[in-house]
Order: structure tokens, then C-alpha cells, then sequence
């Protein structure tokens, strides 16, 4: 997974940008993938590999068998064992009045993002496929990592993960009728007030105390970063699942999901959003500081 931070970017800007009509997006939403996801006694998500077979448009088992052995070499060359990944199982299915025994794999995260990386590049949901399980594997990475990592680093990665968000979130606000600039800054004001309990974008800026030329995403610690990402994801998911159209829809959208994240917040206990401190590092003096350790 050494070329993994490259790949997640070359891939989001792909399937967000002119490679797909807004129709196949709608189709091929997460959604898709989300569908066929499954969960083992222990909560480990897996997917059976012909439902992949299936999503993924592939109308013959030999046909992608083929791509299965290639995405297990893949991961045979990069250390990883293949039987954490790939594990041979039986399923009983209906056959007309019977049943039969067919030959099934269930498949980690890990191994559907190397089956995407090796399908038919040619197939537009291929990429969908791509993006999806290279986001998914960056997140569960960044999960099981998260509370190793120093104060600084926690509000990189999830200043990251913002950025890669926010794209999606254009693209499904776009989906929804927000298309114009302006249009979309109201919107994303929008989210800001629900979570930020009526506070917009200049009033939370002001609160910070920063420079106009300053953006309040790199003057927040990973706690208001974390809420501000929830409220992203959340507004994107539902956007799409919903199937919302209309740019007061959306607003309110964005709106009412900010403001069950702050009730959450605030059912949990938690320190609002607009009273947490604002960090005397800003992200770019982080990330400036992290390049010259590395020069």
C-alpha cells in the first residue's frame, strides 16, 4: 500500500470530476457497495466476492475469477498474507426446486480495494469501485491509528480527510441543484450554523480571532475538526441516500444535520464547537514544519 496516499487522490478527482455523467454518480454511489457489505461474529466487515462479481458488472465467474488471482498476487508481492484476505468458502443457493453448494470468497476491505485496482479499467464503476474501497482502507488505516498519533498529527489527518470529504460533498451538492459559488458558500454557511448553534462563517471566523486571508478549517483542533468532519459526511451521505433536489432542500439539509451533530455533542457531555480553543499552530505551520524535518 506504498503508493496508497497518491492513488486515493488520483482516483477521488477521477470519479468527481468529467469521467462520469451526474446519472452514473447517482447510480454508483457508495451506497452500492454499502449494500452488499457484510459483517462476521467478530464486526469485521467483508464482502462475498460474487456480489462483487455482480456490482462491479461482470456477468461471468471466470471472467473475474481472473481478476481475483491477479488482486491476490498483488497482495502476496506487497507482504501481506493472502488468506487474511481471501477466504475460501461454501454457499448454499437455490436452484430452481433445490439447492446447491457454489465455491465463494469472502473478501477484507483490504482485498476488494486490490480487486478494483486490478479490474477492467474500461468499466466506469470500476472507478466508482476504486474510490470507494481506497477511502474505506484510508479511513479504517487512520482509525486503528488515530490514538498513537500526537495532538498535531490528529489534526492533519482529519484536516485530510476534510478536504477529501468537502469534494465529495461539492459533488453531491452539486447532484442536489448547488452549482454556483455563491450558491455553495450559503450552503456550507448552512452546515456551519446547525453545528455552531447559529454561528456562520464570519462569526466563527471572528470568534478565532484570524486574518481574512486565514481559513477557520486550519485553526481548529482535532475535536472540532472530528465534529466538523461527522457533520460533512453525514450531510453527504444523506444528500445522496435521499436522493435530495432543490437548493432550500439541501440548505436545510446540511442545516438540520450540523445542529443533531451539536445535539450529540451536547447529549454526550461534549464542549461546543464554538467553545473549544482555537490551536496557536495553524495546519499550514504544521505542515511547514513537518516538510523541513523531512529536507
Amino acid at each position: 500500500m506504498d503508493d496508497f496516499e497518491s492513488k486515493l487522490t488520483e482516483l477521488h478527482d477521477r470519479v468527481i470530476g468529467n469521467a462520469l455523467s451526474d446519472e452514473e454518480r447517482a447510480n454508483y454511489s457508495e451506497s452500492l457497495f454499502d449494500s452488499i457489505k457484510h459483517e462476521n461474529e467478530s464486526g469485521e466487515e467483508f464482502w462475498y466476492a460474487r456480489e462483487l462479481q455482480v456490482a462491479l458488472e461482470y456477468t461471468e465467474w471466470r471472467n473475474f475469477s481472473k481478476v481475483i488471482e491477479r488482486a491476490k498476487s498483488s497482495c502476496q508481492n506487497s507482504g501481506n498474507p493472502i488468506s487474511d484476505h481471501f477466504v475460501e468458502v461454501n454457499k448454499i443457493v437455490k436452484a430452481g426446486a433445490t439447492t446447491k453448494d457454489i465455491g465463494d470468497i469472502e473478501l477484507s476491505r483490504y482485498a476488494c480495494y486490490l480487486i478494483v485496482q486490478n479490474g477492467d479499467s474500461r468499466k466506469k464503476v470500476i472507478a466508482l469501485g476504486q474510490t470507494y474501497f481506497a477511502v474505506k482502507t484510508r479511513q479504517q488505516e487512520l482509525i486503528e491509528n488515530f490514538d498513537n498519533l500526537t495532538e498535531e498529527k490528529k489534526r492533519l489527518a482529519i484536516r485530510g480527510e476534510m478536504i477529501s470529504h468537502n469534494k465529495s460533498l461539492a459533488e453531491a451538492a452539486k447532484m442536489a441543484g448547488i452549482s454556483d459559488p455563491r450558491d455553495y458558500a450559503i450552503f456550507q454557511n448552512k452546515g456551519y450554523k446547525g453545528l455552531y448553534g447559529g454561528l456562520g462563517v464570519k462569526e466563527i471566523h471572528a470568534r478565532k480571532g484570524l486574518k481574512k486571508n486565514q481559513k477557520i478549517l486550519d485553526h481548529m483542533g482535532s475535536t472540532e475538526l472530528a465534529a466538523n468532519l461527522f457533520r460533512a459526511t453525514q450531510t453527504d451521505e444523506k444528500l445522496r441516500r435521499d436522493h435530495i433536489i432543490g437548493k432550500e432542500e439541501a440548505n436545510q439539509t446540511h442545516f438540520d444535520v450540523g445542529q443533531k451533530v451539536r445535539q450529540t455533542i451536547k447529549d454526550l457531555g461534549g464542549t461546543m464547537p464554538e467553545d473549544l480553543p482555537t490551536p496557536k499552530k495553524s495546519i499550514k505551520q504544521i505542515e511547514r514544519e513537518q516538510q523541513n524535518l523531512k529536507e
